[in-house]
């Protein structure tokens, strides 16, 4: 428990921020969660509108330290990469899942000694 007024202050200031950080991610939530139907529903246009709005929430929220510019520069630079995707291709963007590394292994000795 505070007991100094500093500390006091401190308490006070942190339950804002959290607040105000928690309102912000949940923009960009609902900003993501448009841009990913927009992609999943190859709709070009919707998804370049999604995207713009959420590279200037991701901005911003770098701008104002509530997410790591890096952070936020990278998340912005995947996103690019799969609304450029669905322009050229023209085909819904599926995550591609790799199989465990132990499964490939395995795959692989059973293959050579059956032969």
């Amino acid at each position: 428990m505070a007991h100094s007024l500093s500390a006091k202050k401190r308490v006070r200031q942190s339950i804002k921020r959290n607040a105000l950080n928690r309102h912000r991610k949940s923009l960009l939530k609902t900003d993501l969660k448009a841009l990913t139907t927009a992609i999943t529903t190859v709709d070009t246009k919707a998804a370049a509108e999604a995207f713009k709005n959420v590279a200037s929430r991701l901005g911003k929220l770098a701008s104002k330290h509530t997410m790591h510019k890096n952070a936020a520069a990278r998340r912005r630079g995947r996103l690019a990469k799969k609304v450029n995707a669905l322009a050229t291709a023209k085909a819904p963007v599926a995550e591609v899942k790799r199989a465990p590394k132990k499964a490939a292994a395995k795959a692989a000795k059973g293959a050579g000694t059956k032969a």
